[in-house]
């Protein structure tokens, strides 16, 4: 989470019929929403091979992950994932089934995974990446990946790939504690910003 310095005539408050703090302008009332940002990806897929990209940015440049970034004005999630595959990886895929929905409190996102398939294995590394290729799944690189959704992400896809419906995943069990809110975030009464960062937090 980015530290944030308001302008001075904001005051951090709880509006009348709210249950939290929020940012209020002194001046006209207008209150600003913090919100969660919304990530969207692709496992996308050639003939049983995986689409990697390293990353050539931060965080975690020099990793490994599947193409996901922000999602933007005016498109649709599924049209988000198919542009951040070729930004990242100057690729076509046809966005299929949601894959997962992963809720990462601590970086305040949530991430819309799809799965996916390319239209022609061509693919080259776009702006944001330092090499881009299809892998086995025996040669994932696990050490290397850059995000725990990139793993939730994989592990999710191979377990469903035989599947042609199935419910989206969320987050393991066994991550859940991990992702959740640091502890300087829980409460609605504290007014400091938490800068605490961690390598599932940010594509």
């Amino acid at each position: 989470m980015v530290s944030y310095l308001p302008p001075d005539h904001f005051e951090k408050k709880v509006p009348d019929g709210d249950d939290r703090e929020r940012l209020i302008c002194n001046q006209c009332g207008w209150i600003h929403y913090d919100n969660p940002k919304i990530i969207v990806g692709v496992v996308a897929t050639w003939q049983n091979k995986l689409l990697l990209c390293k990353r050539a940015i931060e965080p975690r440049s020099g990793y490994w992950t599947i193409p996901a970034g922000f999602m933007e004005l005016l498109e649709t999630a599924e049209q988000g994932a198919a542009r951040e595959a070729w930004e990242e990886a100057r690729v076509l895929v046809e966005v299929e089934t949601l894959l997962g929905v992963y809720s990462i409190p601590r970086a305040g996102q949530v991430h819309l995974i799809y799965r996916g398939h390319l239209t022609a294995p061509e693919f080259s590394p776009g702006p944001e990446s330092l090499d881009v290729q299809l892998f086995d799944w025996d040669d994932i690189p696990w050490d290397e990946l850059a995000f725990l959704s990139n793993r939730w992400a994989l592990r999710h896809y191979y377990e469903s790939k035989d599947l042609a419906t199935f419910p989206a995943f969320t987050v393991p069990a066994e991550d859940v504690a991990t992702v959740a809110s640091p502890p300087c975030l829980k409460s609605a009464q504290k007014s400091q910003t938490c800068s605490q960062r961690s390598p599932d937090e940010t594509e």
